[in-house]
């Protein structure tokens, strides 16, 4: 045995992101089913992993880590990733019902508890009910290419060639206050979700116009994850060398019962 067997249920996969030291990497996190706990796990190369393999979100998976020596906060672990086997998938057939069993036991209060336990504790992911929500569309910072073709000239040296995944041109963020803090400042963060940036590329050959894609884009995160209908909440975590940096990995919008 390599390391650690966990079941994890995943919750959250960031949008791919190439790196000068691991590649074309995902960072994914979900709930330890045995101990209720978050798992960070990282660097996954989601794009090569063989087709068995390759989880969606809500799955729950199997797999061998171990704590991640180069990464200090206390949910990061280093998978195996040939150890990695998929047990179920929680559809929302059931109302969301099996997914609300893990993650509404991991509700924190707030996002302003969340930065306060990240200076006393280390907490780097979570998840809490916003209100006043806004989604805001800009255009992303010009990136540097040659450094994105950097890394997939050094992947193409392992015999992993592959298409350059997508920059998207826009960045997504939500803009809102905490549900049950009433001094809370308001907060603005990134999207990060693979979803949002898979929605870009699709439905951009769907409706042709940027106009109404973007329109539609947050028709979706906005007008529907967000509805009145919606028991909305938004998983967060931080990035590793700026602990304070937060963005939002993922939304959990179950119907209102």
């Amino acid at each position: 045995m390599l390391g650690e067997k966990k079941r994890i249920l995943i919750t959250v996969k960031a949008y791919p992101n190439p790196s000068k030291k691991y590649g074309e990497t995902v960072c994914v996190a979900g709930i330890d089913i045995e101990n209720k706990q978050w798992v960070r796990l990282y660097p996954i190369p989601f794009r090569d992993l063989d087709n068995d393999k390759k989880f969606k979100k809500y799955s729950i998976i199997e797999a061998e880590v171990e704590n991640a020596l180069d990464d200090k906060r206390p949910e990061s672990y280093r998978i195996y990733i040939n150890s990695i086997k998929i047990l179920n998938h929680f559809d929302t057939s059931d109302r969301w019902e099996r997914r609300k069993k893990f993650v509404l036991s991991k509700i924190d209060k707030s996002m302003c508890e969340i930065f306060k336990n990240c200076e006393c504790r280390n907490q780097s992911l979570g998840i809490f009910k916003p209100r006043g929500v806004d989604f805001i569309i800009k255009k992303s910072r010009p990136e540097d290419e040659s450094g994105r073709k950097e890394c997939y000239a050094q992947l193409s040296l392992f015999n992993k060639n592959k298409n350059a995944i997508e920059k998207i041109p826009f960045e997504f963020r939500y803009n809102f206050f905490c549900f049950d803090e009433p001094e809370c400042p308001g907060h603005n963060f990134p999207i990060i979700d693979w979803e949002i940036g898979q929605a870009y590329r699709y439905w951009r050959s769907r409706y042709g116009s940027e106009k109404v894609l973007l329109d539609k884009i947050k028709e979706k995160w906005l007008r529907q994850m967000c509805s009145e209908k919606k028991d909305t909440y938004f998983y967060v975590g931080n990035m590793q060398r700026f602990k304070n940096n937060f963005m939002i990995l993922g939304v959990f919008y179950p119907p209102k019962i």
